[in-house]
């Protein structure tokens, strides 16, 4: 039987942003922009930074961007999407410049390699499918429920909203569930630079 362990969630040490702060600029971004919703049901994305100059760096596949999955009792895995790089997404939107976002996007990018940036909305009572993502992802929880889990292949873990920074291993298959009654937003971030051992 498998053993459960939390290895591939990450908190970062010495890392804790204003909670309140967040949920309120999250309230002033969300009476000027709606969140994307790019194919994929219950999901939404409001993308934070871009590729300079390429507004299409934050349009329709460029939002989802690539993973793979498991499609059929084959077990045969396939890619889904378009290859993304995340390298060139250098850019802070101009609807965060007056918000904390900056402080916190500026703050995460001294300490960490990242690639796009966003704001993530799972629907209340739904799921994202099992899939594994090129790199790991950086999240900051701003609103939650005790029904919102992440889970990494076989463990499952509520990440609370407090202000803390937490990277999961996303290049193992997992997913997220929101089995609450309440939608749940995180600000999420691709890490180039993984944390966890290979």
């Amino acid at each position: 039987m498998a053993t459960i362990n939390f290895e591939d969630f990450y908190q970062v040490p010495d890392l804790n942003f204003n909670i309140s702060r967040l949920k309120d600029d999250l309230n002033k971004i969300l009476k000027k922009k709606n969140f994307n919703t790019p194919g994929v049901t219950h999901f939404g994305a409001i993308p934070i930074n871009q590729i300079p100059n390429d507004e299409n760096s934050i349009k329709g596949n460029c939002i989802r961007g690539k993973y793979w999955t498991i499609a059929d009792d084959s077990g045969k895995e396939v890619s889904r999407d378009i290859d993304i790089d995340e390298s060139k997404y250098t850019k802070l939107i101009p609807e965060f410049e007056k918000t904390y976002f900056k402080e916190v996007y500026e703050t995460l990018s001294k300490k960490f390699k990242l690639g796009r940036v966003r704001l993530l909305l799972k629907e209340p009572r739904s799921t994202l499918s099992w899939h594994k993502d090129p790199e790991c992802r950086l999240h900051i929880p701003i609103i939650t429920n005790k029904g919102c889990s992440m889970v990494i292949e076989n463990a499952a873990k509520h990440l609370p909203a407090d202000g803390k920074v937490w990277i999961t291993n996303n290049t193992k298959y997992h997913n997220f569930f929101n089995g609450g009654e309440q939608s749940r937003v995180h600000l999420v971030a691709c890490v180039l630079k993984s944390p966890f051992k290979s």
